[in-house]
């Protein structure tokens, strides 16, 4: 399992993906917007989404865990 994290503070703007969906390395996985910027966050590796920790709107917190890759 590969965790992805969010490296700062901000409001998860869409999530382009769904449980279930196959990944590549690079593809984007989830938008955040901090401090007036999108800011996507990438697969770092090939996989499956196995959870999406997060919904659009919700406030995550730098190093929180927002999807799960197996």
């Amino acid at each position: 399992m590969t965790e992805i994290r969010v490296d700062m503070a901000g409001v998860v703007a869409r999530i382009p993906r769904q449980v279930g969906d196959r990944v590549s390395e690079g593809d984007d996985v989830l938008v955040l917007e901090s401090m007036k910027m999108e800011v996507p966050l990438s697969a770092p590796a090939a996989g499956e989404i196995a959870e999406i920790r997060v919904a659009p709107g919700d406030f995550v917190q730098a190093d929180q865990v927002v999807v799960v890759l197996k």
